[in-house]
């Protein structure tokens, strides 16, 4: 099964996620401004919420998607909203890219808000959803 994970991040709160579920999985993250080259069968994409939406850098790395993706997978932080799922998953839809409707998402620190946040427990509940979802996925093969 081909993974792979990109991100998007500001602060580093969403690098952050995106390393565990990573290391998790056996893969690297990348950041979204390395696009993908070939066919997976899963896509965890990370992005965090910016003035209540997700940054251009994600809009342009989903537009750029020229390969097959079996299933985006969905991880995210924020200060504000609970996470950027609605705005990945309309992307996504215009691309006809299938989107999984299982996501992570935590609270990401910002000035003074959520300070510390994604700490060692989110990490550790980010790598555990992943391995779930690519156990769920291997099981459908």
């Amino acid at each position: 099964m081909k993974i792979e994970v990109r991100y998007f991040t500001r602060s580093g709160n969403t690098k952050k996620l995106a390393e565990a579920v990573a290391a998790a999985v056996g893969v690297s993250a990348k950041p979204v401004s390395e696009p993908l080259t070939e066919d997976v069968d899963i896509l965890f994409l990370g992005s965090s919420v910016y003035a209540y939406g997700v940054d251009d850098a994600v809009k342009t790395f989903i537009n750029g998607i020229s390969v097959k993706v079996g299933k985006v997978v969905n991880i995210s932080t924020a200060a504000v909203i609970k996470s950027t799922y609605k705005q990945v998953a309309k992307l996504l839809a215009a691309k006809n890219i299938p989107f999984a409707s299982e996501e992570f998402s935590c609270r990401g620190s910002f000035t003074v808000l959520h300070k510390g946040r994604p700490d060692e427990n989110d990490c550790r509940q980010a790598a555990e959803f992943a391995k779930r979802i690519v156990a769920k996925e291997a099981s459908h093969d």
